[in-house]
């Protein structure tokens, strides 16, 4: 379980780049379940941060 969750985790941050080896992502053991909840998580935080670095430019 903790290198699908893992190989979830590299498949959503670099797709957050756009860079991905092919044979990476054929390999890639990928719960779906696990993909959405990732994704979800990395958009809360980015958003999070962009929103704290636009305070702390603007304050």
């Amino acid at each position: 379980m903790a290198s699908s969750f893992l190989d979830t985790v590299k498949t959503v941050l670099s797709g957050f780049i756009g860079v991905r080896r092919r044979v990476a992502h054929e390999s890639a053991r990928i719960n779906p379940v696990h993909l959405i909840i990732v994704a979800v998580l990395c958009v809360v935080l980015f958003i999070f941060a962009i929103r704290t670095i636009v305070r702390i430019v603007v304050s």
